[in-house]
């Protein structure tokens, strides 16, 4: 039975391997994608999908989303991490397709509506979108199969922030969102960076999926060639994390992770804002600003060596059926 999702991404390079992960995979319906800002401007992030839509020859429902955060002042593109743009070296053309008329928002609160209790909501970008859908049809909650994040970091595996020394770039572009969204009556699994940083897509794993996977092997290689200059000279690394296709590669197969159970909180301001807190210990308390609201789900491990696997392994299956 293949899951039905909707793509909730800011396309950037690692978004890009996202998409094409879900698109390539037979356990996934790739329902629509709705962009948001993040990686790139919203202008630039949907000409991306759009593009990649065109070029792959998918069937998704583009819908272009949120341009800004819901209160914070908007932090900008990611450019030094993602290039001028969002594919790195790559630059997207113009997409005979266009975007669905509706705002990302009503789209994922019609298409859920039209088939409730059947659709994840796979998120990899700033949470915007899934607040504005939230805020406008607060009822989708009871609709929804689950929500699946790629953001946040609970300092699990010595992993805590990327953009600041505890919050993660997905939560921090619009941490307003991202608390709404975790405190909502939805049951959501939160896969962050003490899983994401766990996997390495190396250059040697790149250059096989080049060699192994046809165009569309390329074309991820392509885009990658900015990534992995941003890791080598940030961190020394050569290779990337898996952020964003670890949140397919949950959909496609749970057992992937191990998961920890407790409400999650963000806080919205000050020089921790964008930081994720879990609350998982079971202890009642005075003040208590978890207490009222469901427990989720955190990932905590991950089968890095299973998931890399996965992917290898269902881009070249999906290569060798484009031929």
């Amino acid at each position: 039975m293949t899951e039905k999702i909707i793509l909730d991404t800011d396309p950037g390079i690692d978004d890009a391997m996202a998409i094409l992960f879900a698109e390539a995979s037979p356990a996934i319906e790739l329902l629509g994608i709705t962009t948001v800002f993040g990686n790139a401007t919203i202008e630039d992030g949907t000409r991306n999908a759009l593009w990649i839509k065109e070029r792959f020859g998918m069937q998704a429902i583009i819908a272009k989303g949120a341009d800004r955060p819901l209160r914070r002042p908007p932090v900008g593109a990611t450019t030094v991490v993602h290039g001028e743009h969002g594919l790195g070296d790559v630059t997207a053309g113009e997409a005979q397709g266009s975007a669905d008329p509706r705002p990302a928002w009503q789209f994922i609160v019609d298409s859920v509506k039209a088939a409730p209790g059947e659709i994840t909501l796979v998120t990899i970008g700033p949470l915007t979108n899934l607040a504005l859908a939230l805020e406008q049809a607060p009822e989708i909650t009871g609709l929804v199969k689950q929500v699946v994040v790629m953001g946040g970091a609970f300092g699990v595996n010595g992993h805590r922030g990327n953009v600041t020394p505890y919050a993660e770039a997905n939560i921090h572009d619009d941490p307003e969102a991202a608390d709404q969204v975790f405190t909502a009556d939805w049951p959501v699994v939160i896969i962050g960076l003490d899983v994401t940083q766990q996997s390495v897509f190396s250059g040697a794993y790149l250059d096989a999926l080049r060699d192994d996977a046809g165009e569309v092997g390329q074309f991820l290689w392509d885009v990658s060639r900015f990534y992995l200059r941003f890791y080598s000279a940030r961190i020394g690394m050569d290779g990337c994390h898996v952020h964003d296709p670890s949140a397919i590669a949950y959909v496609i197969n749970p057992a992937l992770f191990t998961l920890r159970e407790g409400a999650v909180r963000v806080v919205t301001d000050g020089p921790a804002i964008g930081h994720t807190l879990q609350k998982f210990d079971g202890r009642r308390h005075p003040h208590d600003g978890w207490e009222a609201y469901r427990a989720q789900q955190v990932g905590v491990a991950v089968d890095d060596t299973a998931l890399l696997a996965l992917y290898r392994q269902t881009l070249i299956d999906w290569a060798g059926k484009r031929v």
